[in-house]
């Protein structure tokens, strides 16, 4: 990616997610080019940085700190503990990054535009530096780790980079920068920008301290790190590393922090969730059925949510999928599959269609009241239209309960990026609007069947007169919410009557004498449905 030219050609956006709040409306911003003095670029291989001191040693008043954090929710993990191990270290976190005296910018490189927001919240944060000159600006996340160099070089404003294995380094590096640009901006500014990367690995580190970014009740809990499928499409592998399993004990050790402080609906994450353990080899059986019960097990959890799971065979046991079946609280399964055309699947070099069929068709009767979510790509290098035609089928077939559907972008250094064929912008966009056009239709069908339904939802915040809450169907940032009418306690799991839709949000009544009216109702309509079978 040319970093000078797509740096100067976009202007400065609005922040991403900031520490602690969620992420403001897009709104457009001038066009502005930060300048500052040519930056000497000092690159640091070294082994990774030792584990941050004891809180103690540090005074309470070193500096101020704001994170904009962008990208996935591996990402927002990464965030969140950065945040707590600048705190622990004396840095007060503030939400504000004006108000800052250094701002982390955890970026994104997935996809060309995850790279573009990256670059777009850099400048923004960079532009805080005119205002402000003592403010310091670091760069961390997965573009830190794949275009390090490139961005020291082509964002002069930067004055550190970091990767995944210096991160429990970073809050004495942020107090250094403090130090410098406290005493002599004008020093700091001719310094050489710090680049700390590593390796393409993501370390793991105890993620029960968190400064978290989503609401108190809920929370993403990293069970794994890397990939080993090597998707053709998919760069991640190169940064983030192989598959590797978080061990069980520090895992359900994080699980008993997280519910102590309130949490009740845990979205399980990795890049290949379902396969947690498969690397931990004969000396250790535990596998994710066993991370689930260790959940389940306790009374206070709601909601358990598997994102980013893989079709294979040997990842969909019998064994977890009895377990899923056994559980309640587990209400969803995420399960990204890219395409269904066996010809766009090899190229993509993805599971065959037919286990994919096979699979779906298995987890739709062992659990029938689990939202299955997918992820598909169109425009990939080759997809004819008999192939789209294929896809549309398969998305108006199997009606996901949830669906989102991305255009492909050619990342350089993956298989895919050198395949013949592309196809034009025009066409892929044309194909993706058509998705997600019968993907709307689908959900509002969804939507409008639930009306006069009764069901438990976890309510995130108030809003208005009312509240905002998040059905079993709903993941947190990526699906749809239920409006309640009633303004209710954030963290509370309310039953309510599903009385209306707002496109394809629900709205609810909370109001008991309504709820227990339709519970009344729907008791009754099984027991004349009973009748009649028995009758026939």
């Amino acid at each position: 990616m040319a970093f000078v030219s797509a740096a100067s050609a976009l202007g400065v956006a609005a922040l991403g997610r900031q520490s602690g709040v969620p992420p403001p409306r897009p709104s457009p911003r001038t066009p502005a080019r930060v300048t500052s003095p040519t930056r000497r670029v000092r690159m640091v291989s070294a082994p990774p940085a030792p584990p941050p001191s004891p809180p103690a040693v540090f005074p309470p008043t070193a500096g101020t700190v704001a994170l904009v954090a962008l990208g996935c929710a591996k990402n927002t993990v990464d965030a969140e503990v950065l945040l707590a191990d600048c705190e622990a270290a004396g840095l007060a976190v503030v939400d504000d990054p004006a108000a800052a005296d250094c701002v982390i910018v955890n970026t994104c490189s997935f996809i060309e535009s995850a790279k573009r927001a990256s670059i777009e919240a850099i400048l923004a944060a960079a532009a805080l530096q005119a205002d402000t000159p003592r403010t310091a600006l670091v760069v961390t996340g997965c573009m830190a780790q794949r275009y390090a160099g490139e961005l020291a070089t082509a964002l002069p404003e930067v004055d550190a980079v970091v990767g995944f294995e210096n991160y429990a380094g970073l809050p004495e590096k942020i107090r250094a920068l403090l130090h410098v640009a406290r005493a002599d901006r004008a020093e700091a500014a001719a310094a050489a920008v710090d680049v700390a990367v590593g390796a393409a690995t993501v370390p793991f580190r105890p993620e029960w301290r968190r400064k978290r970014l989503t609401p108190r009740h809920t929370a993403y809990l990293r069970v794994a790190e890397g990939c080993n499928n090597n998707c053709s499409f998919c760069i991640i592998p190169s940064f983030r590393g192989a598959f590797r399993s978080k061990p069980f004990d520090a895992l359900m050790e994080e699980v008993r922090v997280l519910v102590a402080s309130g949490v009740k609906d845990f979205c399980l994450i990795g890049e290949d969730t379902n396969q947690y353990g498969q690397d931990f080899g004969a000396a250790d059986r535990r596998r994710l059925e066993d991370v689930i019960r260790g959940i389940a097990a306790y009374p206070q959890v709601s909601f358990i949510r598997l994102l980013y799971t893989y079709p294979t065979p040997w990842g969909w046991s019998d064994a977890l999928i009895d377990t899923l079946a056994e559980t309640p609280q587990v209400t969803y399964i995420d399960m990204p599959l890219q395409h269904i055309s066996q010809e766009v699947l090899t190229a993509m070099n993805r599971p065959p269609a037919t286990f994919t069929r096979k699979l779906l068709a298995k987890l739709r009767a062992r659990l029938p009241n689990v939202t299955l979510r997918s992820t598909f790509i169109s425009g990939f290098p080759g997809e004819t239209d008999a192939h789209h035609r294929e896809l549309v089928r398969f998305v108006k077939e199997q009606r996901f309960s949830r669906c989102g559907v991305f255009l492909y972008s050619a990342e350089e250094g993956t298989p895919a990026a050198l395949l013949p064929g592309a196809i034009d912008a025009d066409v892929a966009m044309a194909r993706r609007d058509e998705i997600v056009a019968l993907q709307q239709d689908i959900q509002a069908e969804m939507a409008e069947h639930h009306v006069g339904s009764v069901m438990d939802v976890l309510v995130d915040r108030v809003e208005g007169g009312g509240a905002v809450a998040r059905s079993a169907a709903d993941a947190p940032d990526i699906d749809g919410v239920v409006h309640v009418l009633q303004p209710l306690a954030p963290g509370a799991v309310v039953r309510v009557k599903i009385v209306g839709t707002s496109g394809f949000d629900l709205v609810a009544d909370a109001n008991p004498e309504v709820v227990a009216a339709a519970e009344r109702s729907a008791r009754l309509e099984r027991h004349v449905a009973e009748v009649g079978e028995a009758a026939a």
